[in-house]
């Protein structure tokens, strides 16, 4: 599943998953563009920061938008400021990221991927996680409303939907879980990675559930 000659960008390319898709796809020949994550690098809730971004690259053959951010907590105990912080780390980011990603597709001629990345209580509604689910519904549907719409030009939009992450974070905000049941950023970025290549041909407008035995 070559990627050699074609241009990725990953956002959120920094974090725990981010590092092992981008290990991935560069493994694979992509040459990867990865915004640094704020302060130094756009904050991509922001719209102009966004636009600027995507046009400073090459044309893309694909996009994987991993940026976001988790809240839990009841309604009751919920801000409206942290709901809709959760709106603007997670909804919009995707929405102003699959925007601009595929306008550079497009200039790059020849159809494209784009991935983004749910989260399992979308499909399956966990308590005291409104604000979270709520954002990444958001997600959900961005990617299937944006996979009809871009089809016919050969844009394959998918999303990934995950569990927890085994990541060294969450191992230690979760240190009696099993964590062997957990998915790793790297069986995680294998999911990315065949959604991005030109060998998937046909996926698309997908939530693709990506826990096993989580």
């Amino acid at each position: 599943m070559t990627l050699h000659g074609r241009h990725v960008c990953v956002t959120g390319g920094t974090g725990a998953l981010g590092s092992g898709v981008v290990e991935v796809l560069r493994a694979r020949g992509a040459t990867i563009h990865v915004p640094p994550a704020p302060p130094a690098g756009p904050a991509l809730d922001q719209e102009d920061a966004a636009v600027a971004y995507f046009a400073s690259l090459p044309p893309l053959w694909a996009s994987v938008h991993l940026v976001g951010g988790f809240a839990m907590g009841g309604i009751a105990e919920t801000s409206f400021a942290t709901f809709e912080q959760q709106w603007r780390i997670n909804t919009a980011t995707c929405f102003l990221a699959c925007r601009e990603a595929v306008k550079s597709i497009r200039r790059a001629g020849g159809g494209g991927r784009i991935v983004n990345v749910a989260a399992r209580p979308v499909l399956a509604p966990v308590a005291n996680m409104v604000a979270y689910t709520s954002a990444k519904a958001g997600v959900a549907a961005i990617t299937q409303a944006l996979a009809a719409e871009v089809l016919g030009e050969g844009i394959l939009v998918n999303a990934v939907v995950p569990s927890i992450i085994d990541t060294p974070a969450n191992r230690a905000a979760m240190p009696a879980a099993d964590h062997a049941t957990w998915p790793t950023p790297a069986e995680l970025a294998a999911a990315v990675a065949f959604l991005v290549t030109p060998e998937n041909a046909l996926t698309s407008g997908v939530l693709v559930p990506v826990y096993g035995r989580a």
